[in-house]
């Protein structure tokens, strides 16, 4: 892998935007940082559990404000998408040949993940662990789901978002917030509780739309323009948190009458402006300083394996509580304590251990992943081309549905595989179907 990064590094065309891909790994460092640090263990003598801190220490609901970073992935990712659509367009490249190859990337690695969750949850029921502990373990294991679900499903309807944008421009995602504000206002004026279900898609389509203006310079990096978005956001984040009716905490706390993630909120986007103006404030001084080998050479180490490292982090709390809780090797103060407070720091260095060698054993997969070329076939039959086209659609509704039922399945133990059966099935098939049109195609 040392070669192929070297030369992944003297490939880097001299007119990349390099903030993008520092922005893209910073992000999801930040979210597994947060994850980590939120994840309180106990241990009983009815075994292992546990509680998000948050739930806790009401006090440090403030502090998920830098840590909630999930809008500057999907920032990066509109940019991302956006340019690969472009140069894509530019060289033939069908809609459907687009989505093939982007999806590769993002299912790859994840039906390992899944694939690996239901053998192990397999091998300990077969060795008598109890179900409910099982249950528990695949669940936490895979919350990272829930972020890659929606990302697919943008990904997804990106070619047609991208097409809007042409059209359309900044328009886009201005009608998308309104319509996010529109939930807010249902739920909470008109008390619908599933008023504001759709925010769950719109309000990452709209940051993702605003990388697509972001990517071709309609939103502008003056500052003229990213210190009021900066500005702005913060003022409007406060105003809705604090006095306003949205809790403070941006990440989602178990328990509470309300969330700002689930569905997203009128106080989340508020943050998420205020992240794009610091972004475009940022991003000449940032380029100016990644043109140096090493921070350069980092940024793209690091992006090699991303998602590898993000789709294991919690799997990587999972072995490491389960290895120092119940032997007595890690110390169980009360949550909150000075103590506890403290060894914070000794949790998060095992659990960068743990994740580095799930990454070691996983990340060649992904690796792969970006060293395939997509392959053109631009005299394809109108046989051949219906034929894939048809494929492609019944591929991602099969693994896009069979995603979002494992993300959403509850904390029991599904037989036989710790995962419900049917959207299981349902996202192999799909991947199945896609894996098999990229090796025909």
């Amino acid at each position: 892998m040392t070669g192929g990064l070297r030369r992944l590094i003297e490939r880097t065309p001299p007119q990349r935007d390099r903030w993008v891909d520092l922005l893209r790994a910073a992000a999801i460092v930040l979210v597994v940082m947060g994850h980590w640090l939120a994840s309180a263990v106990t241990y009983d003598g009815s075994g292992l559990g546990g509680v998000h801190a948050l739930e806790a220490l009401p006090w440090a609901h403030g502090l998920s404000w830098p840590f909630q970073v999930m809008p500057l992935f999907f920032l990066v990712g509109g940019f991302a998408n956006a340019a690969s659509l472009t140069s894509s367009s530019g060289r033939g490249v069908r809609w459907w040949e687009w989505l093939l190859g982007r999806t590769a990337r993002l299912l790859r690695p994840t039906t390992a993940f899944l694939a690996a969750a239901a053998v192990a949850a397999m091998v300990a029921r077969a060795l008598g662990t109890d179900p409910e502990l099982i249950g528990m373990a695949v669940w936490l294991a895979r919350i990272p789901l829930w972020f890659l679900a929606v990302y697919v499903g943008v990904v997804i309807l990106a070619p047609a978002m991208h097409a809007l944008h042409h059209r359309f421009g900044l328009a886009v995602p201005v009608v998308l917030s309104v319509l996010v504000a529109a939930g807010d206002l249902a739920r909470l004026g008109f008390d619908l509780p599933y008023g504001a279900g759709l925010n769950f898609l719109l309000f990452w389509l709209a940051v993702h739309q605003v990388g697509f203006a972001w990517q071709d310079g309609r939103l502008p990096t003056r500052w003229t323009v990213a210190l009021p978005l900066l500005a702005g956001g913060l003022g409007f984040l406060v105003l809705l948190t604090v006095p306003g009716p949205y809790p403070v905490s941006m990440v989602a706390v178990p328990g509470a009458a309300m969330q700002n993630t689930s569905p997203p909120t009128l106080a989340l986007l508020s943050l998420a402006a205020a992240q794009v103006g610091l972004v475009l404030l940022l991003r000449d001084r940032a380029n100016r300083w990644l043109r140096r080998t090493r921070p350069w050479t980092a940024v793209v180490g690091i992006n090699a394996v991303i998602l590898t490292a993000f789709l294991w982090h919690m799997t990587a709390v999972v072995i490491a509580a389960a290895a120092l809780y119940p032997t007595g090797l890690f110390p169980r103060p009360p949550i909150g304590t000075v103590e506890w407070l403290l060894l914070r720091i000794p949790w998060v260095a095992i659990l960068t251990v743990v994740l580095a060698v799930l990454v070691m054993l996983f990340g060649w997969i992904e690796w792969r992943s970006r060293q395939r070329p997509s392959r053109l076939q631009p005299h394809a039959t109108p046989f051949r081309e219906r034929t894939c086209t048809a494929l492609t659609v019944v591929g991602l509704i099969g693994a896009q549905t069979g995603l979002i039922g494992v993300t959403l399945a509850g904390q029991e133990f599904h037989s036989p595989a710790g995962l419900p059966t049917p959207s299981l099935l349902a996202y192999l098939a799909g991947a199945i179907v896609l894996r098999m049109l990229q090796r025909w195609h």
